[in-house]
């Protein structure tokens, strides 16, 4: 994890933070109208946006549905811990806001592999019980195990993961469903998996302009079918609606007419023994 010094600046050294490459949760950030970025970041994003015209409802997309799952989770779910992973840079409202909004005593570890998102969320570590991890999805025990998690995750007890826009940046060769397997196993029954994945089901013709502009970035990102992100569910079982895209994820209200097609899929399954 990212110190902190005697005035409570990060540690971390500016030359970890690699701005010659532009890095997904930087632009996501540039998506979401945010300030967290750098030129290389905003250029790719430019280029992706003229892929892919809807990112920018899509990327708000998502974070309604993250919302909603996360409110899900604590007044349905009774879960009162959750461990995010692939956070992203902090854009409110962040997870432990909504948490804490309906039951205050819930624990949040935040997740990310970039060092610029430890540097700009060090504000959250003074709120109580609360942490950000420098890490990565792609080495799970690592972050089972990191002291952190420890210290404000029990694994005795359910537990809610969020995955939310992040699987689809480890490739195939990565194994993905060899790291959700042991993510998914680590966590007791009664406990919750919140995964979105961008998927090319929707906007079949764009898909390799879309994942081009990916591949000059740090993390490729890898679209998949409806099938194939199910299968990072497990056994989990999939709460109502299933899977489907993140805007007919229990919405609050009719997605509008003509409102441009999100190529994100979002679910939410519980562990039952």
């Amino acid at each position: 994890m990212t110190s902190l010094g005697s005035d409570g600046r990060s540690d971390t050294p500016a030359h970890r933070i690699d701005t010659s490459k532009p890095h997904p949760a930087r632009m996501y950030d540039y998506f979401l109208g945010g300030k967290d970025n750098y030129e290389v970041d905003q250029e790719a994003a430019e280029e992706f946006m003229k892929a892919a015209p809807e990112v920018r409802e899509g990327v708000l997309a998502n974070r309604r549905f993250m919302r909603r799952a996360v409110e899900y989770l604590v007044t349905e779910g009774g879960i009162r811990q959750i461990l995010d992973i692939g956070t992203g840079l902090p854009t409110e409202p962040n997870v432990h806001q909504i948490a804490r909004a309906l039951a205050p005593e819930t624990r949040v570890v935040y997740v990310d592999n970039d060092p610029i998102v430890s540097t700009h969320s060090m504000a959250l570590l003074n709120e109580p019980d609360t942490s950000v991890v420098l890490a990565d999805l792609r080495d799970p025990r690592g972050i089972l195990d990191h002291p952190d998690v420890r210290r404000l995750i029990d694994l005795d007890e359910p537990v809610a993961l969020l995955l939310v826009a992040v699987v689809h940046f480890v490739s195939d060769a990565e194994d993905p469903g060899g790291i959700l397997a042991i993510l998914r196993d680590a966590l007791p029954d009664g406990s919750y998996l919140v995964l979105s994945h961008a998927t090319g089901d929707v906007h079949e013709d764009r898909r390799e302009g879309a994942a081009a502009v990916y591949r000059k970035a740090t993390a490729s990102m890898n679209l998949r079918p409806h099938a194939r992100v199910t299968e990072f569910f497990g056994d989990f079982a999939l709460v109502e609606p299933g899977l489907v895209r993140v805007t007919d994820w229990r919405p609050e209200e009719p997605v509008a007419a003509g409102a441009p097609l999100i190529g994100i899929y979002g679910g939410v399954a519980r562990k039952d023994g």
